[in-house]
């Protein structure tokens, strides 16, 4: 199903997740068709937009119209653009891209959402795949929905960036690791947590940042974490989408996780991304 609004488009890739958006330059957008943008990304937690040619600073402009803009503590930024990362594969251990996670969760506020270009995409390989945690979410047994709602899990930047990859040779690097780990302490969320525009329930665990959770015994915690972060990366629910040089990519990051394939060998792949700030995940019982 195709929805036209005047030259937009709007096609769903999944019932699920996802939507290819046309008829748009992200270079210049109105205000008319931002809001559309933005209801488009409610509606379907990620959003793609083909043959784009959008230039660092629009990106930033367009990243920054969903609110403040994040600055990351580990990867490399644009020279002189500090609010977007490049995930250089050539220059920066990309593996643990390779993890479903949603970005930043070892933060207190995770990111609203990102958008992504693609500057370079390698001749086969590095797709990168998206999964709803509202759907998941809506999917759950009941008893295991009354289970999980209001309980806590730990999120710890160390299990995406351990050490012994990111921690360097010398000790100024070791050191600089080590204040990273510093100023990001370990932080607890809802392992449901609610949307805070659509007041939707979403199942808020992943692979790549949550350790375990409160409350319950290591073998319990370690036992169902193990099934959510299975569970909530099923096929149903999740995309995969294959890039094109100039494609450009907008996630919802509080009801996504995503991991981008590591398939490619030594071809180069080259991302930038612009990261909206977010706000303290929390969960209402009588959520939508």
């Amino acid at each position: 199903m195709e929805i036209a609004m005047t030259n937009l488009t709007i096609t769903p890739i999944k019932p699920t997740i996802g939507a290819v958006i046309g008829g748009v330059d992200l270079n210049n957008l109105t205000e008319e068709t931002l809001a559309k943008i933005k209801q488009a990304l409610l509606d379907h937690q990620v959003i793609f937009f083909r043959d784009q040619d959008l230039q660092t600073e629009a990106q930033v402009k367009l990243a920054r119209s969903f609110g403040s803009l994040h600055i990351h503590p580990v990867f490399p930024t644009v020279p002189n653009i500090p609010e977007v990362i490049v995930l250089d594969s050539h220059a920066t251990d990309l593996r643990d891209n390779e993890l479903w996670h949603t970005d930043v969760t070892f933060s207190k506020t995770p990111p609203l959402g990102c958008v992504l270009r693609a500057v370079k995409i390698p001749p086969s390989g590095g797709d990168t795949l998206w999964a709803s945690g509202t759907a998941a979410f809506e999917a759950l047994d009941d008893d295991i929905k009354q289970k999980i709602q209001g309980l806590t899990a730990i999120h710890d930047i160390r299990l995406s960036f351990p050490e012994e990859r990111f921690g360097g040779v010398s000790d100024e690097e070791k050191a600089r690791l080590e204040e990273i780990y510093r100023k990001n302490p370990t932080v607890p969320h809802p392992v449901v947590r609610t949307h805070p525009d659509t007041g939707k329930p979403i199942l808020f665990v992943s692979e790549g940042f949550t350790s375990h959770i409160e409350g319950l015994s290591e073998d319990e915690s370690r036992a169902l974490l193990d099934f959510l972060t299975e569970y909530a990366v099923k096929e149903e629910f999740y995309l995969r989408w294959q890039w094109r040089e100039g494609d450009v990519a907008i996630w919802d990051n509080r009801c996504t996780q995503h991991k981008a394939m590591f398939d490619y060998g030594d071809a180069h792949r080259i991302m930038h991304r612009a990261t909206v700030n977010g706000d303290a995940p929390y969960y209402a019982s009588n959520a939508a």
